[in-house]
């Protein structure tokens, strides 16, 4: 990876966290040579921070890393694209991106995903998932087959705010018992689109 850290008169060059499972641009940042090799060493997106005038690993005070996946640059070398799995939220605002498109509903799931994430290690009084978490697989399976039924039930029915209400249960749980097994929605859609690729 040869990067043009000279074109820009700061030796600064910008640089584009892409979540490696979404797609979705999570934040813009600036490197300099040192903050590259501090990346490279220890795999955590690390900037260069024209606020604070040091290295600055994304995550070293709130633990909300940036793993990096893999690192790209453009055709003239001035700017690098870093996909990464974030742990947490990666905005300050506590968004997961910093481009606020959580409200877009191709990028819900994913969110949702991560929000199931973090408050399954929350304590059980204070957060219904953890509740179910600690209540252990079975539970989480269980309840997966309630909303299940009652989707049934409601779509032999015409009232369509309850069916979608059902629904949307039924998908809540489904995520809740994917990552209780180590799972996300994206696996299931890789086997999804092998199937219709056939």
């Amino acid at each position: 990876m040869n990067i043009d850290f000279a074109k820009y008169s700061d030796g600064l060059v910008p640089v584009i966290v892409q979540d490696n499972e979404t797609n979705k641009v999570l934040m813009l940042g600036f490197m300099n040579e040192e903050a590259l090799a501090k990346t490279n060493e220890i795999g955590k997106v690390t900037f260069y921070s024209r606020t604070k005038q040091r290295l600055w690993t994304k995550g070293e005070e709130s633990g909300n890393f940036l793993f990096v996946k893999s690192l790209l640059t453009d055709c003239d070398n001035d700017t690098i694209l870093i996909k990464a799995n974030p742990v947490g939220p990666v905005c300050h605002t506590g968004a997961d991106t910093c481009f606020n498109e959580v409200n877009r509903s191709d990028n819900f799931l994913p969110y949702l995903e991560k929000v199931i994430e973090q408050r399954k290690s929350l304590t059980p009084d204070k957060s219904y998932v953890a509740s179910l978490f600690k209540k252990g697989l079975n539970k989480i399976a269980q309840k997966v087959g309630e909303e299940a039924v009652e989707v049934v039930i409601e779509a032999k029915d015409n009232n369509e705010e309850l069916f979608l209400n059902e629904s949307a249960d039924l998908l809540f749980h489904y995520l809740i018992l994917l990552n209780a097994k180590g799972y996300k929605l994206h696996d299931v859609i890789q086997i999804l689109q092998k199937r219709h690729s056939k």
